[in-house]
């Protein structure tokens, strides 16, 4: 496709606890954005020797919860958040947050822009408290949106 670029891309504010994250993907926003918000998470949401997400539920609609568990260096995890804004096919926000952690959520948002050949995911996610300040997430995003646009090219 004539106006996809090669390969996911994302940068970590370690200071301001914010990864920013942008790929894109030779598929619709409307296919994109149900790749988003449905059960194929658990195919595209992975970092083969890092995470594994085996589980996904959602309720996707302002106030509506997700939850989806895995494994995470041999030690099973579960996340949740809330969906703060459902715009279908340009815009995604929900909190995510640890089953049980204390603290405030961060909060992960996705805006979906058409491009010549696809489109273009521009992905923020802000409020991380994390040891490493956020460096592993970032890994994970940049894996998990390559994954995610290798799924929907194929």
């Amino acid at each position: 496709m004539s106006g996809i670029k090669a390969g996911a891309r994302a940068v970590a504010d370690l200071v301001g606890g914010e990864v920013i994250a942008s790929v894109e993907i030779a598929a619709a926003p409307a296919r994109v954005f149900q790749a988003l918000t449905s059960r194929e998470i658990v195919d595209w949401w992975v970092r083969e020797g890092v995470f594994d997400t085996r589980e996904w539920s959602g309720d996707v609609r302002v106030g509506g919860r997700w939850r989806t568990t895995g494994v995470a260096r041999g030690q099973t995890y579960a996340l949740e958040g809330e969906y703060l804004e459902v715009d279908p096919p340009r815009k995604l926000v929900h909190t995510w947050q640890g089953v049980g952690a204390a603290g405030k959520p961060s909060i992960v948002t996705y805006v979906l822009e058409p491009i010549d050949g696809g489109t273009r995911i521009m992905l923020r996610h802000s409020g991380i408290v994390a040891p490493d300040g956020g460096e592993g997430i970032n890994a994970g995003w940049r894996t998990a949106c390559q994954k995610l646009a290798d799924m929907l090219a194929a």
